[in-house]
């Protein structure tokens, strides 16, 4: 019996997507081999290959202008290939400190090169329960480029409008919510996100970028560290990890088959608010840190009266066959992860022992 996943990622994968590649496992399509085992050069891969770039393409809504990147790694790689390619002796890199793993950003890029915080929303115990106001977004005018988390994992905080960047060169890290809602492409020189969340599997990231933009990245790069290397080679400079483009061109299509952007957009609010609603109802025994303006529809954080209460929550959730729920360590509580392929009716089983645990408890 399949539980019900709450993981930040690797996640939970849509149940029809995993199905399918169970099918197609020994034989891919009828070519008598597993995708596993066919060449990246070979043309049975190179469709599957070009798919997944075309339909992130047109599910972010790329203008003519960008062009999508699939690069091996996750997030982490890109913290520092970013500002190797963008970031010029000379000039500095803005970067919102938003949480956990937008610090992890701005730290990278200061061991490559010139970077400061326009902003730090972390509060006197180190922890991050809300997104900046406009007046403390403190950007530079000459900045290469301003760096935002869209959505903070750790912390549950999520930007809900973009912030002005003023004319610099606007770049997201959509980790935990790329394909969550509609994005405006055209407003950002560069994307980037890790599959493990709502894309597929680990082990790839997803780039958009503006092609003009790329033209001002530094050429003296090892070619495996270059966007534009890996642009031109049509993200095949070296093999690929070929089962994981496999497996995020299956979500891609589960994604398009149910509504879009659009369409997570709807159900990811419809989860959100039965969630979020349900723990507001019982604030007695729940405590959600975040404010109400910056909640995330993605990773909601929360705690019971007590850490012993935290552990038991975590320890009954499982016998009930939920799993995933611990909070990070720097965070302490509880983490719902709240992804696209994360099923309404997963959420009411969960507030439903949400509701049970805090009668048998509080």
């Amino acid at each position: 019996m399949r539980k019900i996943n709450f993981n930040a990622g690797p996640a939970t994968l849509p149940l029809p997507v995993l199905e399918q590649a169970q099918r197609e496992l020994l034989d891919f399509q009828g070519t008598g081999l597993s995708i596993l085992e066919h060449s990246h050069r070979g043309p049975d891969y190179d469709r599957v290959h070009e798919e997944a770039l075309s339909l992130f393409s047109e599910l972010m809504g790329l203008p003519k202008s960008h062009s999508a990147i699939m690069v091996q790694g996750g997030a982490s790689l890109q913290f520092a290939m970013l500002p190797m390619n963008f970031l010029p002796p000379g000039r500095s890199a803005d970067y919102a400190v938003t949480g956990h793993w937008a610090r992890l950003a701005y730290e990278e890029a200061r061991r490559v090169g010139a970077a400061r915080a326009a902003c730090d929303t972390a509060g006197p115990d180190g922890k991050h329960t809300r997104l900046p106001r406009p007046d403390e977004l403190l950007l530079d005018p000459k900045a290469a480029y301003l760096h935002i988390t869209t959505n903070n994992t750790l912390f549950g905080t999520q930007w809900r409008a973009l912030p002005d960047p003023k004319g610099v060169p606007l770049v997201a890290d959509m980790c935990s919510d790329i394909l969550s809602r509609p994005t405006d492409a055209a407003k950002f020189a560069l994307i980037y996100a890790g599959a493990q969340k709502n894309l597929g599997p680990a082990g790839l990231a997803l780039i958009a970028v503006d092609r003009d933009w790329l033209k001002t990245a530094r050429k003296d790069l090892p070619d495996i560290l270059s966007y534009a290397v890996h642009l031109e080679a049509r993200s095949i400079y070296h093999t690929p990890p070929t089962f994981a483009v496999y497996l995020v061109g299956l979500q891609l299509k589960w994604i398009k088959a149910n509504g879009g952007p659009a369409g997570m957009e709807k159900r990811n609010q419809a989860k959100a608010e039965l969630l979020y609603g349900t723990l507001d109802r019982l604030k007695g025994f729940y405590t959600v840190p975040v404010e109400k303006e910056s909640r995330s529809l993605m990773n909601a954080v929360f705690h019971t009266p007590s850490p012993e209460l935290d552990d038991l929550f975590c320890l009954e959730g499982e016998k009930e066959g939920i799993t995933g729920m611990k909070g990070h360590r720097a965070v302490g509580g509880m983490r719902v992860s709240l992804y696209n392929a994360v099923s309404l009716v997963d959420v009411r089983t969960l507030t439903d022992f949400i509701e049970s645990f805090a009668k048998r408890r509080g």
